[in-house]
């Protein structure tokens, strides 16, 4: 829900306060922000006062192996536009998480599963929207390579512009490669079913491996196609067909030293009914290469 973002965009970059506390075994984050509009010059950026952005964070665990997030994100947008059109978004969003890390030693299980309701106002409509995802995987740490395979399935609310309720569920400031590599130009998580499959592997020196494969379609066929910041790329009306494509990937990184890391990506949109009935589609090819050093 919350991410820099660095994958589909320019580094998203947040002005404000956070303020950290712990009661018993919770530990709660309570922030209000505003985002960046990015110029071209070093620290030179300012708070984009058209958006407000708050919120409470809290973490305990529940087992020695499992751990609950619960949280509210308040969302204050002067003009936001969605299939149904233009206005004044005022979204509330109340969610919880549980889950359980990668198996480090032992053969096992890991998951992570969220859902997330969202009311509010969006012009004179009220809002009504709601996600819930999924992650479940198993990991083989004592074989060769220690593979993991996993599969996610997650499925977020479209829009009925026939009711004055609108049902476009908003993924405020999202991790772009949770939904597969194609991240830059691919469909993001708004008006969503998928299910998206993962084998990933540990290679010598650091390097680790992951394919993956991502099928999509619409939960509503009265809503259109947005892209993983939120914009509208495809509008309804053209197509009644649910399937949206599917996306190959393959991702390479490797962690040279415990500064330094390089990766790869590669993907492929592969258009669905619902894209070439609307416009014109093809099929997309995708790659990046990228440095980091962290200090």
């Amino acid at each position: 829900m919350i991410d820099v973002r660095e994958g589909p965009n320019v580094r998203l970059s947040f002005d404000g306060f956070k303020v950290k506390a712990g009661f018993g075994s919770w530990q709660i984050d309570g922030f209000a922000v505003r985002p960046d509009l990015d110029k071209p010059g070093f620290f030179d950026n300012v708070p984009n006062h058209a958006v407000g952005f708050w919120g409470v964070y809290g973490v305990r665990p529940l087992t020695k192996t499992i751990t609950l997030d619960a949280y509210y994100f308040g969302l204050d947008r002067k003009t936001a536009a969605f299939n149904r059109g233009v206005g004044h978004e005022m979204r509330h969003s109340i969610g919880a998480r549980l889950s359980c890390p990668f198996a480090e030693r032992k053969l096992g299980w890991d998951f992570d599963y969220e859902a997330l309701w969202q009311f509010g106002t969006f012009g004179s409509a009220n809002i009504r929207a709601w996600t819930v995802a999924s992650e479940t995987g198993y990991r083989f740490p004592n074989a060769p390579l220690k593979p993991r395979f996993s599969t996610k399935a997650d499925i977020s609310s479209g829009d009925d512009p026939r009711t004055n309720t609108l049902g476009t569920f908003n993924p405020l400031f999202p991790k772009g490669n949770y939904f597969g590599v194609l991240a830059t130009a691919g469909p993001g998580p708004i008006n969503f079913i998928d299910a998206h499959p993962r084998v990933e592997a540990t290679l010598p020196q650091g390097v680790t491996i992951s394919v993956d494969w991502i099928f999509q379609w619409r939960e509503s066929l009265r809503d259109g196609v947005y892209s993983v910041p939120g914009f509208l790329i495809i509008p309804a009306g053209k197509s009644d067909a649910r399937f949206v494509g599917n996306r190959p990937g393959t991702e390479v990184r490797w962690q040279a030293n415990r500064h330094l890391w390089f990766q790869a990506d590669y993907g492929i949109f592969y258009a669905g009914k619902f894209v070439k009935e609307s416009q014109p589609g093809r099929n997309l090819n995708y790659w990046a290469l990228w440095a980091g050093y962290k200090f």
